[in-house]
């Protein structure tokens, strides 16, 4: 069942990259900074990727919380290469996205959203 369920949430992974092929990477971590599932490049570790991710889903929360902005949505990076994207996968994990610096955001947002929805079936 375990190994369905992890096939399923990378499966859901490659077709979010598909989808939007401005995203070279992809992955759902824990909120305690364990990988789930991921679909990264060879050159990218898994475990820096959850490790960071988690943390800073943990601080846009406190961000957001104490600044008074509500719910966080999503958590995003914009570097000269790219951009990270965060957005919460119910309440246990986090989706993470790497993008390339031309991305358009809006799309990336609408299939993240709805990855986030598949997901979230899945991690709970």
């Amino acid at each position: 069942m375990e190994a369905n369920r992890n096939e399923s949430m990378v499966k859901r992974l490659r077709d979010l990259q598909a989808n939007t092929p401005d995203v070279e990477a992809s992955a759902v971590v824990s909120v305690d900074g364990l990988i789930i599932a991921s679909a990264l490049p060879a050159e990218v570790e898994e475990d820096r990727v959850s490790a960071m991710s988690a943390a800073m889903l943990s601080l846009g929360e406190r961000i957001a919380s104490e600044l008074g902005r509500g719910a966080l949505d999503q958590v995003y990076i914009h570097g000269d290469s790219g951009f990270v994207i965060l957005m919460a996968v119910g309440q246990d994990a986090v989706l993470t996205v790497l993008a390339r610096e031309q991305a358009k955001l809006g799309l990336i947002f609408l299939e993240m959203r709805r990855a986030a929805e598949d997901l979230t079936n899945l991690v709970s």
